[in-house]
């Protein structure tokens, strides 16, 4: 099997899915199941692990075959090595890897930190709902140093993962 990954619309991950298989080109979209968040309620749903992506099984990406998927309403660009414009395989035993995380029930979170430079939200904690640039990271102890501008002095807090977002 030779896999691509697809890179879509923001939101148009199902459509995208739905028109290639249309189009007899096998797709794979994995998702993942989270706690959704509602004003007055909160419910689980279904959505794309890799926000964005899905993969197409296409074992000879010719060019007709390419501007077939490229012509798929959603569809941005298939996603390609650095050096030209040659479609990047993904490895079978990567995609083998996330078919065997999503058929497992384990809850799964994806997470998206805030890189030094950026600007943060703090949504835990004393400081919650406050923003600020992030100084700096470690990923390993997930510990993030988040400066603060309050009355024109900057204002270091260490945080953790779980207690910030990126905006």
């Amino acid at each position: 099997m030779s896999w691509y990954a697809v890179y879509t619309r923001s939101r148009f991950e199902d459509k995208v899915s739905t028109l290639l298989s249309q189009k007899s080109i096998e797709t794979f979209l994995p998702k993942i199941e989270v706690w959704s968040r509602r004003k007055d309620r909160r419910k689980r749903i279904m959505i794309p692990m890799f926000s964005g992506y899905l993969f197409v099984d296409a074992p000879d990406l010719k060019r007709e075959k390419q501007i077939s998927v490229l012509k798929t309403p959603g569809v941005v660009r298939i996603l390609s090595k650095p050096e030209g414009n040659e479609p990047a395989r993904i490895p079978d035993q990567q995609i083998e890897a996330i078919q065997r995380l999503v058929c497992s029930k384990v809850e799964i979170d994806t997470c998206l930190y805030p890189k030094v430079g950026e600007k943060a939200r703090i949504i835990d904690g004393p400081f919650k709902g406050i923003e600020g640039i992030v100084m700096r990271t470690d990923y390993q102890k997930n510990i993030f140093v988040v400066s603060i501008d309050l009355l024109m002095r900057s204002v270091s807090i260490k945080l953790e993962g779980f207690q910030i977002e990126k905006i």
